[in-house]
């Protein structure tokens, strides 16, 4: 009789028991701050904010396809995307998921969890592989409450991506809603 354990992903498997087999735990790989220097959005923060921010920074990677934010969920962190595009985009009645912008490397992506309701404003989907840095929200509130100067940087920081983000909105929605006849205006009249 051929072996049916093999095709059974790990996550699927149970003992005789009952009991899910437990799964090894990957360390997560360490931030550095070598490596959060180069992103023009940090350039607000000073090497020991920096540094702030790396204990806390995690790498994520997302596939084709995959979703990284969905629209009205909890915004729970903040990610920079390290390599690949993230296309941002709004359910619309009628039209379903319209691209308001596309982001790249070097790119910031998530800033709902700064303000009630904590949940997105918009949904972001990986176009090709995306490797990105995650922050936890949570804990980046904290590093604001507890050093001032910290949170000025990571407000101003934020509030940049908040203000590109609205003027990629206004461009879109004025593309989406052109009239695609425009009247022509004749001249001396």
């Amino acid at each position: 009789m051929r072996t049916v354990y093999r095709l059974v992903s790990r996550e699927h498997r149970f003992d005789r028991r009952g009991r899910a087999f437990r799964r090894r735990r990957r360390e997560p790989a360490v931030i550095t701050v070598a490596e959060l220097a180069p992103f023009a959005p940090l350039s607000v923060l000073d090497e020991a904010h920096l540094a702030r921010l790396a204990e806390v920074g995690s790498e994520a990677a997302y596939t084709d396809g995959q979703r990284l934010l969905v629209e009205g969920g909890r915004a729970e962190r903040c990610l920079l995307i390290a390599q690949g595009q993230v296309v941002i985009d709004a359910r619309v009645p009628g039209r379903g998921e319209v691209v308001v912008q596309t982001l790249g490397a070097g790119d910031l992506l998530g800033w709902s969890w700064l303000a009630p309701p904590y949940r997105w404003h918009f949904g972001a989907r990986a176009v090709g592989p995306v490797r990105a840095i995650e922050f936890d929200a949570a804990t980046l509130t904290r590093f604001a409450e507890t050093d001032p100067e910290f949170g000025h940087a990571l407000t101003r920081m934020m509030l940049t991506a908040v203000l590109d983000r609205l003027q990629a909105t206004r461009a879109r929605l004025l593309d989406l809603y052109a009239d695609p006849v425009e009247p022509h205006v004749r001249a001396g009249r």
